[in-house]
Order: C-alpha cells, then sequence, then structure tokens
C-alpha cells in the first residue's frame, strides 16, 4: 500500500530550514502584489488557515500546495525554495539543495535547481524504495517532463496509461494531465526529471 507524503519531512534541519524559506518568500511576494491572505488562498485554491499556518513556517505543505501557491503568485516553486537561477551563474551549495518529498520508506527527492518563474524549468532528482508511489494532479497546460532512468524500474501512469521506463532509458512526457511516478519493482529506483512549464 502507498500513500501520499508531505514535503519537508526529512531531517529536522533541511525541514526547518525549508519551511523558514517558504514561509519569508511567500510572505514577500504576497505583500509585492498587494495580495490580502484571503485572496492569495482563493486565488490558489487552498485555505486560509493553510496559508497562514505556512507564512507562520509551521505547515507542512505538499508539493502540489507548493504549486499552487507559486502559480498564484506568478513564480516558480525554486524561487519559493530559494534555489532559483540569478544572473551569470548561480551556484547552489550541496547543503543548500532541498528535499522536497520523502516516501514511507526512505526514499526521497531533491530539487537541484530552477529558474525563476512564471516561465519555469526544475531539475530533480528521485530516489524511491520499493512499493513508494509520489501522485500529481495536472500542471498548467503544456507542461512537460523529461525522464531518465539511472537504476531500477521507474513506472508512469499519466492520466491512467502506465509505462515502465527501465535503466538507461528516457522519456518526455505531458504531464497538464493526472500523472504518477512508482516504484513496482524489488530494487531501488532512481531518476532525474526535468520540468518544463513555459506559458506562451
Amino acid at each position: 500500500m502507498t500513500k501520499k507524503v508531505n514535503i519537508m519531512t526529512g531531517s529536522d534541519s533541511n525541514a526547518q530550514y525549508i519551511n523558514q524559506a517558504v514561509a519569508v518568500k511567500i510572505k514577500e511576494h504576497r505583500k509585492q502584489l498587494k495580495l490580502s491572505l484571503d485572496a492569495l488562498a482563493k486565488k490558489a485554491g487552498i485555505s486560509k488557515g493553510m496559508l497562514v499556518e505556512v507564512e507562520k513556517g509551521t505547515a507542512n505543505p505538499s508539493i502540489a500546495t507548493l504549486c499552487k501557491l507559486s502559480a498564484a503568485l506568478g513564480v516558480s516553486v525554486a524561487d519559493i525554495v530559494n534555489v532559483a537561477s540569478k544572473p551569470a551563474i548561480n551556484v547552489i551549495a550541496e547543503d543548500d539543495i532541498p528535499i522536497l518529498w520523502n516516501g514511507e520508506h526512505g526514499g526521497y527527492a531533491k530539487l537541484l535547481a530552477g529558474t525563476a518563474g512564471p516561465d519555469m524549468i526544475e531539475l530533480w532528482r528521485w530516489e524511491m524504495k520499493p512499493s513508494e508511489n509520489f501522485e500529481s494532479a495536472a500542471h498548467p497546460h503544456g507542461t512537460f517532463e523529461l525522464f531518465h532512468v539511472e537504476a531500477g524500474i521507474l513506472t508512469l501512469n499519466i492520466d491512467g496509461e502506465e509505462t515502465e521506463l527501465y535503466k538507461g532509458q528516457s522519456a518526455i512526457v505531458k504531464t497538464d494531465v493526472p500523472h504518477s511516478y512508482s516504484n513496482h519493482a524489488d530494487c531501488d529506483l532512481i531518476f532525474t526529471m526535468t520540468v518544463a512549464e513555459l506559458h506562451r
């Protein structure tokens, strides 16, 4: 049996770092746009209570919640967790790369780097233990993701249709529909993923 797991459930120091970064950035962007808590919550499609907890740094929002907030603010998730690129070059130290998902058996996903929004490209590295699963709602129209499997077997479910990717294989997938990543094999799964959300 698999379950959805919220982000920021890694080490206490990593979780606290991300919580505070998210709290500061969300509040900054909301004030720049002169949005009230009620207005942003409604625009993002989340409860005002959740938004208040996020801005206080006490929430444990899912990746989906961060995606909704970033879209409502016109920025990228990378902007919010402080790994967005800056002019010329922005080197991100290993200790500053956030873990944004933890599986129930020890797997995790790191947002390695990302560009500033609203057009955004993100680079992720996932490690999933056997039987772990991550489900995502549809991304904005036109979003696509690039996958490359380094080890194991990645099962992609794209709007109800399953495809298996084996070690060494890559794929380009439209993810503006509900989708999930799963490890149904009995060995560890490691894959890299790039998300491209371009507003044309």
